[in-house]
């Protein structure tokens, strides 16, 4: 049987960070970047930045650096934003609407392909361009054209048989911002996003700090 292989998951958390960057540099015509550079804009070792850019496979040149477009070409492909990835978004309220609005997803090589609601004045309209279907045409539409990920906006109260309807369509990896930990077979990948995690740590922050 065969193992999964383990992600390095914060490295992967900060190869984003260094892409975004590395951008604005090589829009500012530079050419070459060192891990100093960037262990200082990040707040880390270089060290660590050194390790990072191990897993992508690009080689650095020792007293010099790395190659600016190498380097963001090689993050690119190690996390897959080179590949096109169709998405299928369901629930297009605040923060489905949001997802469907950043433009930047095409950078990352995610399409979105189909959005799905249940609200009769959302659908048929289109939000940023996207037109919004029946959530109830979900799956005969997704069993003729089968999307790579699953995006989860709706009420926790639904999300898991949204999520089943969906695996049942041969979906096999979701993000799910639904206040659920989805239940799913081996076979498939869900990445949970936890705003108010995010939200939480703030607080902690401001109030060890003392800053309220």
């Amino acid at each position: 049987m065969g193992r999964h292989k383990v992600l390095n998951t914060p490295a992967i958390r900060r190869m984003p960070t260094y892409f975004h960057k590395l951008v604005l540099m090589q829009q500012a015509h530079e050419e070459v970047v060192s891990t100093t550079v960037l262990a200082k804009y990040m707040g880390l070792e270089p060290i660590i930045v050194r390790k990072d850019f191990e897993l992508t496979g690009v080689k650095g040149q020792p007293g010099i650096g790395y190659k600016t477009h190498e380097l963001i070409e090689a993050i690119r492909s190690y996390l897959g934003w080179d590949a096109c990835k169709k998405a299928c978004l369901v629930g297009a309220g605040s923060l489905g609407s949001a997802l469907l609005g950043y433009q930047e997803f095409s950078e990352y090589g995610m399409l979105f392909t189909d959005v799905f609601d249940a609200d009769p004045e959302k659908i048929d309209t289109r939000i940023h361009g996207h037109l919004v279907r029946d959530v109830r045409q979900m799956t005969p539409r997704l069993r003729q054209a089968r999307p790579d990920i699953g995006i989860i906006c709706v009420p926790a109260i639904h999300a898991q048989a949204v999520v089943d309807d969906m695996i049942a369509c041969g979906v096999r990896a979701f993000w799910n911002f639904s206040n659920l930990c989805l239940q799913v077979p081996p076979n498939v990948v869900v990445q949970r996003e936890v705003i108010a995690g995010g939200l939480a740590l703030l607080s902690m922050k401001l109030k060890t700090h003392d800053i309220i």
